[in-house]
């Protein structure tokens, strides 16, 4: 994909939007790869999110160790 002859300057008003779009320009190689490839981190993006709910769970409650447990029994 050549994005090359494509200009940001058409967001000038909106300079959230030009930077969003000057990022996406600069990682182009990776979001090409991310929405063309058959591959995904979905797996790994549940099994974070569990643990940050089991986190949140868990927060002022008890030390490092029970939480551990918790995460390692909860697999």
């Amino acid at each position: 994909m050549n994005l090359s002859g494509h200009s940001t300057s058409a967001t000038t008003e909106l300079p959230s939007l030009r930077y969003f779009a000057q990022r996406l320009l600069r990682d182009l190689d990776a979001v090409t790869a991310g929405l063309t490839l058959p591959w995904n981190s979905g797996v790994v993006e549940g099994h974070v999110n569990r643990i940050k709910m089991l986190k949140r769970q868990m927060f002022d409650r008890a030390g490092f160790e029970l939480l551990r447990k918790r995460v390692l029994l909860s697999a």
